[in-house]
């Protein structure tokens, strides 16, 4: 299998070629995106973002969009394969640069878009499309392709270009008796591949596991059981965008003769937008408001609402924290219908355990059957391979260790390992007379979403935000003679963030004085070369005596 490793720059794109490059969505779960060029112009599919883990203060994490800036002009379309955030959510900071742009998709995938474009004030050009439809965008033919994932109306692309064809999966599994009855169509994965599939984009993410991908339907009798035996409220936690999972809950609660509110922004605005468009079945006369559910016994209620990954903000954190109308307590059933995110553990676990100290019985994937995967496993990743039977393979979607699973499942199917691209984000693979190979790569980065700021804050920032987070902080202030250098007052000394008084550093005076005396005898006059003096003299004292590294802000004043 071929790698990328320390590559420099590609060469000039061959004239018979395609190139493709993955601005994110490789060696990470999220902010998918992948240009594909043909003839100077480019097709984007998907443009999501990532959700950071260790990144303090960062709402969202954006591919980096450096290498469009300057050829946005070039840009035919946006193909969106659904309407997940890692998939679509960096759409709006895209079309900041560019707002006319079209957006290509399924009817789902675009209402979701569009409701979160409206939010950013731009009005997309859109084109929906659906599976079987062909259409020319420039110099790309793109044939769209049904698949099966965990939101319904998913797509795969199939791009036919002079250079050669590629099929980008996009998320998918093969679940053969999907709630909605509509499966991936493996008819015509099988009809591309005997026209000639010469790059394969491949879903990457469950490629380590086994086996094949439980199917929706068994999840209906764990959540019949949470229905038959809970006591009182039951609240259920998954994904705004997670229509399947919401329909069987809404389904359960007919059967039970209970009533649901749905709670969150984006909960209620994308059940309203799958409800509107006939993708959610709302039986008459279940769905509620929650000021009248609350009025109705508890053992009648049901709330559906967002955090089951344990987002601070969301409504099921805020539950736990008693920051919320509803109010958690003994008896209560929270259902948590989702898998876990890598990353998310602590945060989920600690919620896990803040509801059942409030005395509720919280069910999630690790004690029942209530989530299944989106994502093609292992078996079905072969079944593909074998029916396309494509000539080069890139497995996309995924980490590192997905990429590299994904990667010798092709090689054992047949695919020659040299033509199995195991690329990062920003590696340029170009595909010439049928041949896939990595030829370089540029430079990509994470770009933060920080408030209402995109792009200002960086990873030095976000070192500081962690220093002082784990570490805390310490200032010193020193006042000197503005003509002698001569130490008027201080070193004053104050602390956050630590557990020991600021009579600890009762011992770092002397060492500072000290330093200064010496600084100033080697005739040291400039305040930012003392303020290093004094950031050097505390960093040795708590270093050394208090195995601490926090951050030290000295602070000289002239007077």
């Amino acid at each position: 299998m071929e790698s990328s490793l320390e590559l420099g720059p590609p060469p000039a794109l061959a004239k018979n070629g395609a190139r493709v490059i993955a601005l994110g969505g490789l060696g990470e779960v999220g902010r998918n995106m992948t240009v594909v060029e043909y003839g100077g112009r480019l097709l984007i599919i998907d443009c999501g973002v990532l959700f950071p883990e260790d990144h303090p203060g960062v709402d969202l994490i954006l591919p980096d969009f450096d290498y469009l800036k300057d050829r946005l002009d070039d840009i035919e379309a946006i193909v969106l394969t659904h309407g997940h955030e890692d998939h679509i959510g960096a759409v709006p900071y895209l079309l900041r640069m560019k707002n006319d742009i079209p957006l290509i998709g399924s009817t789902l995938t675009l209402a979701l878009i569009e409701a979160k474009l409206k939010e950013h004030r731009i009005r997309p050009y859109t084109m929906a499309v659906k599976e079987g439809q062909l259409e020319k965008i420039g110099p790309f033919d793109c044939e769209f392709v049904a698949v099966n994932h965990s939101i319904p109306d998913a797509l795969a692309v199939f791009v036919r270009t002079p250079a050669g064809n590629l099929l980008c999966t996009g998320d998918f599994k093969m679940d053969q008796l999907p709630l909605d009855g509509r499966i991936t169509d493996l008819r015509a994965f099988a009809r591309l591949g005997e026209e000639g599939v010469d790059l394969f984009l491949t879903d990457s993410t469950n490629a380590e596991v086994p086996g094949f991908t439980t199917p929706e339907k068994d999840i209906t009798p764990a959540i019949e059981r949470v229905f038959e035996k809970a006591e009182r409220r039951i609240i259920v936690a998954c994904f705004s965008s997670h229509v399947h999972r919401v329909q069987q809950v809404l389904d359960a609660a007919e059967a039970h003769g209970r009533k649901v509110a749905m709670v969150g922004r984006s909960m209620v605005r994308n059940m309203t937008i799958a409800a509107d468009l006939g993708y959610l079945k709302v039986p008459d006369n279940v769905l509620v408001d929650i000021k009248k559910l609350e009025q109705m016994p508890e053992d009648k209620q049901v709330l559906i609402c967002t955090g089951s990954q344990g987002e601070p903000m969301a409504a099921l954190a805020r539950m736990a924290n008693r920051d919320h109308r509803i109010d958690v307590g003994e008896g209560d059933t929270i259902l948590m219908a989702s898998s876990l995110i890598p990353g998310n553990e602590n945060a989920v676990y600690g919620l896990i355990n803040g509801l059942m100290r409030l005395g509720a019985n919280v069910v999630h994937k690790g004690n029942a059957m209530v989530h299944v995967s989106g994502h093609a496993s292992a078996g079905e990743l072969l079944y593909c391979y074998n029916v396309v039977k494509p000539k080069n393979v890139m497995p996309i979607h995924g980490e590192w260790r997905h990429l590299v699973a994904n990667g010798k499942l092709a090689a054992a199917t047949g695919v020659p390992s040299d033509q199995v691209l195991l690329a990062e984000n920003g590696v340029v693979v170009d595909l010439v007379n049928g041949k896939a190979a990595i030829t370089g790569a540029v430079p990509v980065g994470y770009v933060y979403v920080d408030g209402s700021l995109v792009g200002t804050t960086d990873e030095d920032m976000l070192k500081d935000r962690r220093i002082l987070r784990d570490e805390g902080f310490v200032t010193v202030i020193v006042v000197r003679d503005a003509k002698t250098g001569a130490i008027l007052a201080g070193p004053d000394i104050r602390t956050r963030g630590f557990a020991e008084g600021d009579e600890v550093f009762d011992r770092v005076r002397p060492k500072i004085e000290q330093a200064l005396l010496e600084a100033r005898n080697k005739g040291v006059k400039d305040s930012h070369q003392l303020q290093q003096v004094i950031r050097r003299a505390v960093g040795g004292f708590v270093g050394g005596k208090l195995r601490r590294r926090p951050m030290i802000i000295p602070v000289v004043i002239d007077a």
